[in-house]
């Protein structure tokens, strides 16, 4: 698993604009972080994401989008794996 979890965020890492990427599991253990992403943020974006989960919890997990004027954190849940993936805006 650990050498498709690296592909995938290499992969992620190639696509423009994104300048970080984090992978958590449900108890907010990183599984892997690069480049501007922080191991230590790996609790928080889980956190994060199952809040997002209580506020319609019938449907699929929300997309949870955290931005400022330069930069934007798209945060997703997808079964028991959270993704945050870092990004500048142009």
């Amino acid at each position: 698993m650990e050498k498709a979890l690296d592909k995938v965020v290499e992969t992620l890492m190639a696509t423009p604009n994104v300048n970080g990427c984090l992978v958590a599991d449900h108890q907010g253990l990183c599984l892997a972080a690069k480049g501007a992403a922080h191991v230590d943020s790996a609790g928080i974006i889980v956190a994060l994401s199952e809040q997002a989960c209580k506020l319609q919890p019938n449907l699929k997990p929300p997309t949870v989008c955290l931005e400022t004027d330069k930069k934007q954190c798209l945060i997703q849940r997808h079964g028991t794996i959270t993704g945050a993936i870092y990004k500048q805006k142009d």
